[in-house]
């Protein structure tokens, strides 16, 4: 029997769920929200980029 591959689920923008993943996602797409709708703090997102790799 072969198995089956687990697919990953995807949002609606096409990636998997993440803050990050579908932060970028919407910027590709150029879909932005006004300043005011905004969910992320500039200082969570400053506190979430310091544990991303750099490459």
């Amino acid at each position: 029997m072969a198995k089956k591959k687990k697919k990953s689920r995807k949002n609606r923008l096409g990636v998997k769920n993440s803050l990050v993943n579908n932060i970028n996602a919407r910027k590709k797409k150029g879909i932005s929200r006004s300043k005011r709708k905004k969910t992320v703090k500039k200082s969570d997102y400053r506190k979430m980029k310091k544990g991303w790799k750099k490459d």
